[in-house]
């Protein structure tokens, strides 16, 4: 889908909250109703757990100063609120001050099933309820310090990482396996995919993970998996910039799908 540059930036009150409309609290109340129907049995109970400790429902739309704050009293993590897409660099530094950024704008109801840009329900509803989780608060605050430290030339490999667990990751449990990234959460398509069997599950390994190309506008063909968040947050002291160099020296392993031609 072309990028949609309808979407304008809100402004927040004095005290920080954003002026959504009924209209709005329609929109997130059909989205949040659908996911919540379709995720139990695949989805990480620790994600399910904090949709809870949240308060996410279906009547209300979100504010990132209720989530803020609860997020910094569970884990002393939080939500802070930007326009839209960020660069890079503040991508990084919000992270590495255990801040999640979370784009303010609600989709509306054309784009329910797909929007390119992240919009509240995909940050607030998929990335929100598992920064409840310590180690997973862990791994986000020392993902954005390393990412940060390393710089502009390390960047898109580091995404890679954040891609294959913050975004599209799997993790094993005794019912079998379940998602936790906030792209398959919060996606009914994704959803479906990841959980129904078909897709490619590979073992959680950095060296394959930064030489694994990905696309953003079609269903995931592979999804890293791993044992424990307490494991996602162990890399942290995993030698990135070494890693990462090999991965380059290497160059990246054959793509699962159909690469773009270009226009």
């Amino acid at each position: 889908m072309p990028k949609d540059t309808t979407y304008v930036s809100l402004t927040p009150d004095a005290d920080g909250r954003y002026p959504y409309t009924a209209e709005d609290d329609a929109v997130w109340g059909a989205l949040y109703t659908r996911q919540m129907d379709f995720l139990p049995g695949k989805v990480a109970p620790e994600y399910l757990s904090g949709v809870d400790q949240l308060g996410l429902t279906a009547g209300k739309t979100p504010q990132v100063a209720d989530i803020d704050a609860k997020l910094h009293a569970l884990t002393g993590a939080g939500a802070h609120g930007v326009a839209a897409i960020i660069p890079p660099s503040q991508f990084y530094d919000l992270l590495s001050q255990r801040k999640f950024p979370v784009a303010t704008f609600l989709r509306r109801r054309e784009h329910m099933d797909y929007i390119e840009e992240p919009d509240l329900f995909h940050e607030v509803f998929g990335h929100c309820p598992m920064l409840t989780n310590h180690a997973y608060a862990d791994f986000i605050e020392g993902f954005g310090k390393a990412a940060k430290a390393l710089g502009k030339g390390y960047s898109w490999h580091m995404f890679r990482l954040f891609w294959f667990t913050v975004e599209f990751g799997m993790i094993r449990t005794f019912d079998g396996l379940r998602a936790y990234g906030a792209g398959i959460v919060s996606s009914p398509a994704e959803a479906a995919h990841a959980t129904g069997g078909e897709a490619l599950m590979q073992d959680f390994d950095l060296p394959t993970m930064f030489r694994t190309p990905y696309r953003i506008d079609i269903v995931q063909p592979t999804y890293f998996v791993i044992d424990s968040f307490e494991q996602l947050a162990s890399t942290l002291s995993a030698d990135f910039k070494a890693l990462i160099d090999d991965a380059k020296s290497k160059g990246d392993l054959p793509a699962l799908f159909e690469t773009k031609e270009a226009s």
